[in-house]
């Protein structure tokens, strides 16, 4: 089997249409329904049920994807230890990650990183939900989260702990609240479908219920809102660490509560063949978290 029809396949399966796996690869759909064929009569079973607008895996389809995932994870190794001798670091890594920490700290990081190492090529995609790594070919995800490093097969890349924060200006009108029952007089600034906000009281974990003005389905946008004195706002610290160090946000301690801790984790969807490129890209953003902290 040609290595290039098995990444078709798994293509194909990612995006749910020939049209579209055409789109990304650059060749016309004609060229794509070729291949597929072909892989189909190797393998001696049909992959996908087609229809005029999408495609859909069969169940020999089903069995073969993670087959289809291990070979070419296992091409990608081979690739990268045979250039393992080489200076840099070559292929294509995908990536995803949350918009703020993409855009503040996963970037940079990622910049610098090909800089260094002119045949790295990085494909990242920044979204604020959870991305199927395997079924969508991705080599890496980036999420904060109080994950286990048992629950997933993950590296710990920073602590990420949450901070309740305003702006200097709000607090300066209104004041801060010393303990959890204070929140009540507070507009407080939430994600949409999170009305509340976790505290540790005691050795008992409490989802406190708050209220106030504005929800957004982002965390940008709550980052905004709060700098602008809307209210207080709950983020996570690599959030917010660059509005803390500047001043235009305010980290403000209660008397009887603290927030759970999270983490920053590198997500990766196998244990085997790891390629270098994904380990350097997790030391590289590890770096770069160290260099912003001093």
């Amino acid at each position: 089997m040609l290595i290039e029809n098995i990444a078709l396949f798994r293509s194909i399966a990612s995006l749910g249409t020939l049209s579209a796996t055409a789109r990304q690869m650059g060749v016309p759909v004609m060229t794509v329904s070729r291949r597929l064929a072909s892989l189909e009569s190797e393998v001696g079973v049909r992959l996908f049920h087609r229809t005029s607008r999408s495609v859909s895996l069969t169940p020999e389809g089903e069995a073969f994807l993670p087959y289809a995932i291990s070979l070419l994870e296992t091409h990608d190794a081979a690739l990268a230890a045979l250039a393992a001798g080489d200076s840099g670091l070559q292929g294509v890594l995908k990536v995803t990650a949350p918009n703020l920490i993409g855009r503040s700290i996963i970037v940079p990081a990622l910049t610098r990183l090909m800089a260094d190492n002119p045949l790295l090529k990085v494909d990242l995609t920044l979204t604020d939900g959870i991305v199927d790594l395997a079924g969508t070919g991705l080599d890496l995800a980036i999420r904060v989260s109080p994950l286990n490093s048992s629950e997933l097969i993950a590296t710990r890349l920073a602590t990420n702990p949450r901070v309740l924060c305003a702006a200097p200006d709000y607090i300066r009108r209104f004041g801060k609240p010393a303990v959890v029952a204070d929140l009540v007089g507070h507009p407080c600034l939430t994600l949409h479908g999170i009305p509340s906000w976790p505290f540790r009281i005691g050795e008992e974990i409490r989802w406190i219920r708050v209220n106030g003005p504005f929800t957004a389905n982002s965390i940008e946008a709550i980052r905004a809102a709060c700098r602008d004195g809307a209210g207080l706002a709950v983020m996570t610290y690599w959030d917010v660490e660059e509005c803390l160090r500047q001043g235009c946000l305010e980290r403000i301690e209660m008397k009887d509560a603290e927030l759970p801790e999270l983490g920053m984790w590198g997500v990766y969807p196998t244990r085997r063949q790891i390629p270098r490129r994904t380990r350097a890209v997790m030391d590289a953003i590890k770096a770069h978290l160290i260099q912003q902290e001093t």
